[in-house]
Protein backbone atom coordinates (compact mmCIF):
# COMPACT_ATOMS: atom_id res chain seq x y z
CA UNK A 1 0.00 0.00 0.00
CA UNK A 2 1.45 3.39 -0.92
CA UNK A 3 1.72 6.04 1.74
CA UNK A 4 0.92 9.68 1.04
CA UNK A 5 3.69 12.04 2.00
CA UNK A 6 2.64 14.42 4.74
CA UNK A 7 2.86 18.13 3.93
CA UNK A 8 4.65 18.39 7.27
CA UNK A 9 7.26 15.72 6.52
CA UNK A 10 10.57 16.08 8.30
CA UNK A 11 13.54 17.53 6.44
CA UNK A 12 16.91 16.08 7.39
CA UNK A 13 19.51 18.81 7.09
CA UNK A 14 22.53 18.09 4.93
CA UNK A 15 25.86 19.90 5.25
CA UNK A 16 24.92 22.63 2.75
CA UNK A 17 21.60 23.42 4.45
CA UNK A 18 23.26 23.30 7.84
CA UNK A 19 25.79 25.92 6.80
CA UNK A 20 22.96 28.06 5.45
CA UNK A 21 21.27 27.98 8.86
CA UNK A 22 24.34 28.22 11.09
CA UNK A 23 24.21 31.90 11.94
CA UNK A 24 22.64 32.95 15.27
CA UNK A 25 20.29 35.50 13.66
CA UNK A 26 19.15 33.00 11.01
CA UNK A 27 18.23 30.48 13.70
CA UNK A 28 16.39 33.24 15.59
CA UNK A 29 14.49 34.27 12.46
CA UNK A 30 13.61 30.66 11.66
CA UNK A 31 12.39 30.11 15.22
CA UNK A 32 10.43 33.40 15.33
CA UNK A 33 8.56 32.46 12.15
CA UNK A 34 7.98 28.97 13.57
CA UNK A 35 6.55 30.26 16.85
CA UNK A 36 4.71 33.45 15.87
CA UNK A 37 3.87 32.85 12.21
CA UNK A 38 4.36 35.03 9.12
CA UNK A 39 5.98 38.43 9.52
CA UNK A 40 7.83 41.15 7.64
CA UNK A 41 11.54 41.78 7.97
CA UNK A 42 10.73 45.01 9.85
CA UNK A 43 8.46 43.24 12.34
CA UNK A 44 11.09 40.55 12.89
CA UNK A 45 13.74 43.24 13.37
CA UNK A 46 11.60 44.85 16.09
CA UNK A 47 10.96 41.51 17.80
CA UNK A 48 14.63 40.49 17.77
CA UNK A 49 16.22 43.90 18.36
CA UNK A 50 18.01 43.91 14.99
CA UNK A 51 18.05 46.22 12.00
CA UNK A 52 15.63 45.52 9.17
CA UNK A 53 18.61 45.46 6.80
CA UNK A 54 20.12 42.56 8.75
CA UNK A 55 16.85 40.63 8.98
CA UNK A 56 16.15 41.17 5.25
CA UNK A 57 19.61 39.88 4.29
CA UNK A 58 19.39 36.79 6.49
CA UNK A 59 15.81 36.03 5.41
CA UNK A 60 17.02 35.94 1.81
CA UNK A 61 19.79 33.52 2.81
CA UNK A 62 17.26 31.32 4.59
CA UNK A 63 15.07 31.42 1.48
CA UNK A 64 18.01 30.37 -0.66
CA UNK A 65 18.44 27.26 1.50
CA UNK A 66 14.71 26.41 1.56
CA UNK A 67 13.94 27.32 5.18
CA UNK A 68 11.58 30.25 4.57
CA UNK A 69 9.52 31.55 1.67
CA UNK A 70 7.62 34.68 0.73
CA UNK A 71 3.91 34.61 1.59
CA UNK A 72 2.04 34.65 -1.71
CA UNK A 73 -0.36 37.53 -2.26
CA UNK A 74 0.60 39.39 0.89
CA UNK A 75 2.70 42.53 1.19
CA UNK A 76 4.39 44.66 -1.44
CA UNK A 77 7.77 44.74 -3.15
CA UNK A 78 9.08 46.95 -0.36
CA UNK A 79 7.49 45.07 2.51
CA UNK A 80 7.60 41.35 1.86
CA UNK A 81 5.93 38.90 4.23
CA UNK A 82 7.87 35.75 5.13
CA UNK A 83 6.82 32.39 6.50
CA UNK A 84 8.61 29.24 7.50
CA UNK A 85 8.44 26.41 4.97
CA UNK A 86 6.08 23.82 6.56
CA UNK A 87 7.51 20.62 7.98
CA UNK A 88 9.86 19.45 10.67
CA UNK A 89 13.61 19.91 10.60
CA UNK A 90 15.98 17.24 11.85
CA UNK A 91 19.68 17.65 12.53
CA UNK A 92 21.66 14.45 12.99
CA UNK A 93 25.38 14.87 13.54
CA UNK A 94 26.00 11.23 12.57
CA UNK A 95 24.40 11.72 9.14
CA UNK A 96 26.59 14.70 8.18
CA UNK A 97 30.26 14.29 7.31
CA UNK A 98 32.26 14.73 10.49
CA UNK A 99 34.51 17.61 9.49
CA UNK A 100 35.58 20.45 11.79
CA UNK A 101 33.42 22.95 9.88
CA UNK A 102 30.32 20.70 9.90
CA UNK A 103 30.78 19.97 13.58
CA UNK A 104 31.12 23.68 14.37
CA UNK A 105 28.01 24.46 12.31
CA UNK A 106 26.03 21.69 14.07
CA UNK A 107 27.09 22.96 17.48
CA UNK A 108 26.24 26.56 16.56
CA UNK A 109 22.73 25.66 15.40
CA UNK A 110 22.01 23.38 18.38
CA UNK A 111 23.31 26.01 20.83
CA UNK A 112 21.11 28.73 19.33
CA UNK A 113 18.05 26.46 19.23
CA UNK A 114 18.53 25.64 22.91
CA UNK A 115 19.11 29.29 23.80
CA UNK A 116 15.91 30.29 21.99
CA UNK A 117 13.95 27.58 23.80
CA UNK A 118 15.42 28.63 27.14
CA UNK A 119 14.39 32.26 26.55
CA UNK A 120 10.77 31.24 25.91
CA UNK A 121 10.67 28.91 28.92
CA UNK A 122 12.26 31.52 31.20
CA UNK A 123 9.72 34.10 30.02
CA UNK A 124 6.87 31.67 30.76
CA UNK A 125 8.24 31.03 34.26
CA UNK A 126 8.82 34.74 34.94
CA UNK A 127 5.58 36.17 33.54
CA UNK A 128 3.18 33.29 32.92
CA UNK A 129 1.43 33.37 36.29
CA UNK A 130 0.54 37.03 35.79
CA UNK A 131 -0.01 37.05 32.03
CA UNK A 132 -2.02 33.85 31.48
CA UNK A 133 -5.46 32.77 32.67
CA UNK A 134 -5.79 29.67 34.85
CA UNK A 135 -7.01 27.54 31.92
CA UNK A 136 -3.57 27.90 30.27
CA UNK A 137 -1.59 27.47 33.49
CA UNK A 138 -3.52 24.30 34.34
CA UNK A 139 -2.54 22.59 31.07
CA UNK A 140 1.11 23.70 31.06
CA UNK A 141 3.82 21.38 32.29
CA UNK A 142 7.55 21.72 32.94
CA UNK A 143 8.98 18.29 33.72
CA UNK A 144 12.32 16.49 33.91
CA UNK A 145 13.02 12.78 34.31
CA UNK A 146 16.45 11.66 35.54
CA UNK A 147 17.22 8.02 34.74
CA UNK A 148 20.18 5.68 34.26
CA UNK A 149 19.79 4.08 30.83
CA UNK A 150 21.82 2.15 28.30
CA UNK A 151 22.09 3.56 24.80
CA UNK A 152 19.60 0.90 23.66
CA UNK A 153 17.08 2.01 26.30
CA UNK A 154 17.56 5.66 25.33
CA UNK A 155 16.97 4.73 21.68
CA UNK A 156 13.72 3.04 22.74
CA UNK A 157 12.62 6.27 24.46
CA UNK A 158 13.52 8.56 21.55
CA UNK A 159 11.94 6.19 19.00
CA UNK A 160 8.74 6.17 21.08
CA UNK A 161 8.80 9.99 21.15
CA UNK A 162 9.10 10.05 17.34
CA UNK A 163 6.08 7.74 16.99
CA UNK A 164 4.07 9.79 19.49
CA UNK A 165 5.00 13.08 17.78
CA UNK A 166 3.88 11.75 14.38
CA UNK A 167 0.58 10.45 15.78
CA UNK A 168 -0.31 13.34 18.12
CA UNK A 169 1.56 16.47 17.07
CA UNK A 170 1.65 16.21 13.28
CA UNK A 171 -2.16 16.29 12.82
CA UNK A 172 -2.22 19.53 14.86
CA UNK A 173 0.27 21.37 12.62
CA UNK A 174 -1.11 24.14 10.46
CA UNK A 175 -4.27 24.60 12.52
CA UNK A 176 -5.18 28.05 13.77
CA UNK A 177 -8.39 27.57 15.72
CA UNK A 178 -10.16 30.39 17.59
CA UNK A 179 -8.63 30.71 21.05
CA UNK A 180 -5.35 29.12 20.00
CA UNK A 181 -1.97 30.63 20.78
CA UNK A 182 1.64 29.59 20.07
CA UNK A 183 2.65 26.62 22.22
CA UNK A 184 6.09 25.07 22.45
CA UNK A 185 6.64 21.45 23.50
CA UNK A 186 10.13 20.34 24.50
CA UNK A 187 11.51 16.84 24.61
CA UNK A 188 15.20 16.59 25.39
CA UNK A 189 16.82 13.19 25.78
CA UNK A 190 20.59 12.99 26.05
CA UNK A 191 23.35 11.41 28.14
CA UNK A 192 24.58 13.64 30.97
CA UNK A 193 28.29 14.36 30.64
CA UNK A 194 30.65 14.27 33.60
CA UNK A 195 29.38 10.93 34.92
CA UNK A 196 30.88 7.52 34.18
CA UNK A 197 29.06 4.56 32.70
CA UNK A 198 27.88 2.05 35.28
CA UNK A 199 29.82 -1.19 35.02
Amino acid sequence: MSEEKSPFAERKLDAEALKGLSHPLRVQLFDALSVYGPATASALADRLGESSGATSYHLRQLERHGFVREVEGKGTGRERWWERVPGGVSLSATEIDDTPSNRAATQAVLRQWEQNRSVLLSDFIARGFDALPAEWLDVSNVATANLRLTSEQLKHVTDAWDVWAREILEPLRGQNLPGSRPVQIHFNAFPVLGAEEHS
